[in-house]
């Protein structure tokens, strides 16, 4: 049978698909890269946000008309939170919850009484990262949070923590680097909070890898800022470890934060890049903001932008607040009005591309290795790669059209940034 995997949000989602790809490719079936080739349709729902539930929806039903044929199958936050609806939708042959998400290539085989072959029988193959077209590959460490922020919504759908074992984890980047990859992302609901439940650390697993994988890169997903042991930038001396790590911090106000629930102070996110960047030279600290959550005031506003300012980010993920159902937020008094939050939002994406191109401009003159990814025709007989540094910095490189650099890691010099500030253009080093 032929299964085309589908994600909406986090890295996480798409972590799972991966996941799900090797135990659908050892059980005997394909991953089908188009959704029109498919017998079964694999959806995984985010729902973050209310838009990101739109899209939950709005690309369920375009799976099933593309391909009203196939066996459709939901699953996700949006599918979990909303599951009596998502089982009503026209199309939807199955709903699988993010409580049973481990188990769902198995659920999927036994609904739809699938042929399941022993994974001996099957020959090595082409890792479905590469169906995909991605060049790196997410690796799911754990799921579920222990934290309850009061804006959000994902650690009510994803439940307790549930961490994987080292041993597990360890095999599965083996796996992916046999196969060709070259980088891989821890990634998970509350990574910060891996080990909690097997009596193990973010720490520890990062050893392990270090110690029991040759992987060349190695990155993080988002880790909560007060998850970070006093040591842990130690671990960066290997560089094999990615000088980059995105701490949300979401908002540069205390007084917020205490009312989101968040376990850490300005003062205290402050010092941890300070030892960041003191650690290791050229560290990247990316971050995510929420603008117009209940209550903030004018005052409260701009303390956040000063204090943004201050610490300069590499880039910041700026999201809109919208209240969510089940979330102690959506309670708060004093709800702030839409324009004011578009405005908001307007000025912070403007103070983002600053910091953004500020940042960018530090690494000019610099040669580092860079990751390519994938190439696009520039002009007659040239081609654009797009590649990223250690620091997770996006370049851009014009080669000939007969060079191949996908996948690769070669030197690269930094010489410009771009005119809207957004990357760098680099020429290969020989």
């Amino acid at each position: 049978m032929k299964v085309h995997l589908k994600a909406l949000g986090c890295r996480l989602n798409e972590a799972e698909l991966e996941q799900w790809s090797q135990q659908f490719l050892a059980a005997g079936h394909e991953i089908a890269p188009a959704s029109q080739d498919a017998d079964v349709l694999v959806l995984n729902t985010c729902a973050v946000t209310s838009d990101a539930s739109g899209k939950s929806r709005r690309l369920m039903h375009r799976l099933y008309r593309e391909n009203p044929e196939a066996r459709l199958v939901v699953t996700g936050c949006y599918a979990t939170l909303q599951a009596r609806e998502v089982e009503s939708a026209l199309g939807v042959d199955l709903v699988i919850s993010n409580a049973e998400k481990d188990q769902l290539p198995q659920k999927i085989m036994e609904a739809f009484e699938l042929p399941v072959m022993p994974a001996m029988a099957i020959e090595p193959g082409e890792s479905p990262l590469f169906l995909r077209g991605r060049h790196r590959a997410f690796i799911k460490i754990q799921d579920g949070c222990r934290y309850r922020c009061t804006f959000c919504i994902v650690t009510v759908a994803r439940g307790d923590e549930r961490s994987r074992t080292v041993a597990d984890i360890v095999n599965e980047i083996n796996t992916l680097h046999r196969q060709g990859i070259q980088e891989i992302v821890l990634t998970g609901v509350h990574v910060g909070g891996y080990g909690s439940d097997i009596d193990s650390s973010l720490y520890h697993l990062v050893q392990e890898i270090l110690r029991e994988t040759s992987i060349p890169r190695i990155r993080f997903a988002s880790v909560e800022p007060w998850d970070l042991p006093d040591d842990f930038f130690a671990l960066f001396s290997n560089p094999r470890l990615m000088p980059h790590m995105h701490l949300p911090l979401q908002s540069g106000s205390d007084s917020v934060l205490r009312r989101m629930a968040r376990r850490c102070k300005t003062t205290e996110f402050a010092d941890l890049v300070t030892e960041a960047r003191r650690s290791i030279p050229g560290f990247n600290v990316t971050t995510d903001i929420i603008v117009g959550f209940p209550g903030e005031t004018d005052d409260e506003w701009q303390q956040s932008l000063a204090y943004l300012s201050t610490i300069g980010f590499g880039h910041i993920h700026i999201f809109t607040y919208s209240a969510r159902e089940g979330t102690k937020a959506a309670r708060l008094p004093d709800p702030i009005a839409e324009a004011v939050k578009k405005q908001r939002s307007q000025i912070l994406h403007s103070l983002a591309d600053n910091l953004k191109r500020s940042w960018l401009q530090q690494q000019l003159g610099q040669c580092v290795p860079v990751l390519w990814e994938y190439a696009r025709q520039e002009t007659a007989g040239q081609k654009l790669y797009t590649g990223y540094t250690p620091n997770y910095c996006k370049v851009l490189v014009s080669v000939p059209d007969n060079q191949t650099l996908e996948n690769t890691i070669t030197a690269t010099r930094l010489n410009t940034v771009a005119d809207d500030g957004s990357v760098l253009y680099g020429s290969l080093e020989s």
